[in-house]
C-alpha cells in the first residue's frame, strides 16, 4: 500500500479522485448558480401578470364555500336523525350530497379562474336550487334552514355571472 502524503484523505489515497475540498467547491458553485438563477428570475417578476392569482369572483367563491360548510352540517344532522330511526330526511341528505359534489368542483374552478366558470355556474345553480327546495321542506331543523339559505345565496350570485 502506498504511503499517504500529508493532507491526503483515505478516499483520495484509495483512488476515488475527489477530495473534501472538491466537494465543497462543487457545493459552493451550485449554491452560487442557484442564487444567480433566483436573482435573474426576480428581475422578471415585475413583468409577470398576477391578475389571475386571486379569484375573480371572490363573493361567489365565498358563498360556494359557505354552502359546502352548511351542507356538511346538514348531512351530519341528517345522519344523527337516521341513527334515531327517522328517515324523513333521506331525500334532503341525497340532495345535499349532490350539491356538495357539484359545489366542491365549482369552488375549485372559481379559485382557479377557470374558463368554464360560467358554464359550470348553470349546473351549480340547478343543484343548489334543488337542494334549497328540499332543505326548505325541513327548515324547522336549523341545519336544513342554514343549508337552504346558503344555497339561495349561491344561486343569486351565480345567476349574476351567467346573466
Amino acid at each position: 500500500m502506498k504511503n499517504k502524503t500529508p493532507g491526503q484523505t483515505e478516499q483520495q489515497h484509495a483512488g476515488s479522485g475527489m477530495s473534501r475540498r472538491d466537494v465543497l467547491i462543487g457545493a459552493g458553485t451550485l449554491a452560487a448558480s442557484a442564487l444567480a438563477g433566483g436573482l435573474a428570475h426576480a428581475g422578471t417578476q415585475s413583468r409577470h401578470d398576477h391578475s389571475k392569482h386571486k379569484a375573480q369572483n371572490p363573493d361567489l367563491l365565498a358563498a360556494v364555500n359557505d354552502c359546502l360548510v352548511k351542507g356538511q352540517q346538514c348531512i351530519a344532522h341528517c345522519l344523527v336523525v337516521f341513527q334515531e330511526g327517522d328517515t324523513s330526511l333521506a331525500e334532503c341528505a341525497a340532495k345535499v350530497h349532490e350539491m356538495q359534489a357539484i359545489c366542491d368542483a365549482y369552488s375549485y374552478l372559481l379559485a382557479a379562474n377557470s374558463e368554464y366558470n360560467a358554464d359550470y355556474a348553470r349546473i351549480c345553480i340547478t343543484a343548489c336550487e334543488d337542494c334549497e327546495i328540499e332543505c326548505r321542506r325541513h327548515d324547522h331543523h336549523v341545519e336544513c334552514r342554514a343549508c337552504a339559505e346558503a344555497c339561495e345565496k349561491v344561486v343569486q350570485l351565480a345567476k349574476k355571472l351567467v346573466a
